[in-house]
């Protein structure tokens, strides 16, 4: 081959790749941009370490010829692939290209995602999928949809194995919202991405329902009443920074370890703040949040699914330096009491710290299960066991502190010593007992109550009877379901210590294929 031609195909070579850098052309960036949205590119480059992404199949084209779309081949198919590091460890990443057949899903886009999610299964890193896409492409028929199908065995497959995150960046519909639903993470854009089975359209034509794409499925709507969405971002740039900090608590498979990051915060730190965090009043309510700032190193605090349930707390942050999830009863919120929203997200979170080996701690201050028909007819019973069975389940170093209430069976469930709880701690104003004082001393006293001259007096003076045998940790110690009882400024230190204990724990389960939680 002479030089020329050398040249000649060389040259050829950097055109393709040129101009598969331009997705559906310069008009539709410009579209996408006038929406308030950057491009599949863009993205990458917010998302991932300066230099570091490696593009595959950039040269990939469509295999359709019905409906004229032979005509319309565009390289890389509506979809960017390829593999990138954030801070310097690996991921891989697909990006939907909406400039390109409004990123709909063909047999060979399909091909992409599912290729570089075969990969990074092989070498135990993390997938991270930006979701920007009109749907199947219609015009391919069935082949698109056996594609999704293709996408949803790699999710389900790869589920507990590899992280996987999802960021819904535009428009997520049908059968599409499937594989993020099954991913570990998802995060939206507020006013630019919406997630639904079936549109507005179809919703007013069955129900008569007349409602908006953000109402149905956008962003708060998705973070507040469904669930199916863990973050709600403010807007895109936003969201890919927020993935990149979640990345940094995970590992990158479950035979990995988290990242352990140097911290000047001190292990042996006290605080006096939590000496007196807990009011005298115990109807008086709290921010748990406050209590975990203090905890933890640097006061950093991830947390997941913030504006849902929010009656519970779960998050990611580091103790000593090392990732630990923490789940944590919110008393601000109707008391901390454990509902059927907020016993399905303490679940799914236990479970996924399990999954990938991250020390669990729970921060306990819960008078019980909501009470009421709603509660009931929704399936408390089914969703509360959810909780319990995760809890029951996991083999990961559990470590619990009750800073106050633990009543009834939600005592149980908040990983008490009965499910394994490694290391259980109590404040010295925690109140360990079957109900709250009021509700037991109405049961175990209703005949002396009714004799009463002054029945307000005697419920006054039972109650206080009961709070002073009952209402305290100190029976739970004499019996060994706490470990010890501790002061509230040395919760951080100790912590830290018991993690490093239990850092090389083994347990186990009973052999079998997997169990049947109360789905």
């Amino acid at each position: 081959m002479s030089k020329q031609n050398k040249s000649e195909r060389l040259e050829q070579l950097h055109q393709l790749k040129e101009k598969s850098l331009h997705g559906g052309g310069e008009k539709r960036i410009e579209d996408q941009h006038n929406k308030g949205k950057l491009t599949a590119r863009e993205r990458l480059e917010i998302l991932l370490d300066r230099n570091s992404f490696l593009e595959v199949d950039a040269l990939v084209e469509h295999r359709s010829y019905d409906f004229g779309l032979e005509k319309q081949k565009i390289l890389g198919d509506g979809v960017v692939t390829g593999t990138g590091t954030i801070d310097g460890r690996l991921v891989f990443v697909f990006s939907q290209d909406f400039t390109v057949f409004g990123g709909s899903l063909s047999e060979a886009h399909a091909e992409k995602i599912c290729k570089i999610m075969d990969m990074a299964l092989k070498v135990g890193a993390p997938v991270i999928g930006l979701n920007d896409s009109g749907g199947a492409r219609i015009q391919e028929g069935v082949v698109s949809l056996g594609g999704y199908a293709d996408i949803f065995l790699r999710n389900t497959l790869a589920s507990g194995v590899i992280p996987q995150i999802s960021a819904i960046m535009g428009p997520c519909a049908g059968g599409a919202v499937y594989s993020p639903a099954i991913t570990d993470f998802t995060f939206m854009v507020k006013n630019t991405s919406y997630m639904f089975v079936t549109g507005p359209n179809v919703v007013k034509t069955v129900t008569h329902e007349d409602v908006s794409f953000e109402n149905l499925g956008g962003a708060i709507t998705h973070a507040t009443k469904s669930g199916v969405a863990h973050f709600a971002c403010e807007n895109e740039g936003e969201c890919l920074l927020a993935i990149r900090k979640l990345v940094s608590f995970l590992p990158s498979n479950n035979l990995d370890d988290t990242p352990l990051l140097k911290s000047k915060d001190d292990p042996n730190r006290s605080d006096e703040k939590l000496n007196f965090i807990v009011p005298e009043n115990p109807n008086k309510p709290y921010d748990m949040k406050e209590v975990i700032k203090v905890i933890v190193d640097d006061s950093d605090f991830f947390e997941v699914h913030q504006l849902y349930a929010q009656n519970i707390i779960v998050g990611f942050a580091r103790l000593g330096g090392r990732s630990v999830g923490i789940i944590a009863n919110q008393p601000s919120v109707l008391a901390g009491v454990l509902d059927n929203d907020s016993s399905m997200k303490g679940a799914r979170f236990v479970r996924f710290c399990d999954a990938f080996s991250i020390p669990i701690l729970v921060l306990e201050d819960v008078p019980g299960f909501l009470p009421g028909t709603d509660q009931e007819w929704r399936g408390i019973i089914k969703n509360g066991a959810k909780l319990l069975y995760a809890f029951c389940e996991a083999t990961v170093p559990k470590v619990t502190v009750i800073t106050r209430k633990a009543y009834g069976g939600a005592y149980d469930v908040m990983n008490s010593k009965h499910i394994r709880g490694d290391f259980n701690f109590a404040w010295p104003t925690a109140e360990i007992a079957v109900m709250g004082p009021q509700g037991a001393v109405e049961i175990i006293f209703k005949k002396e109550i009714e004799k009463a001259e002054d029945k307000q007096k005697a419920i006054a003076e039972k109650v206080d009877e009961y709070r002073t045998k009952f209402a305290n940790p100190y029976i739970a110690a004499a019996r060994g379901y706490l470990d010890d009882i501790i002061e509230p400024r040395e919760t951080r230190s100790r912590l830290i210590k018991v993690f490093q204990i239990l850092e090389n724990k083994v347990d186990s389960n009973p052999k079998k294929k997997h169990g049947n939680i109360p789905l």
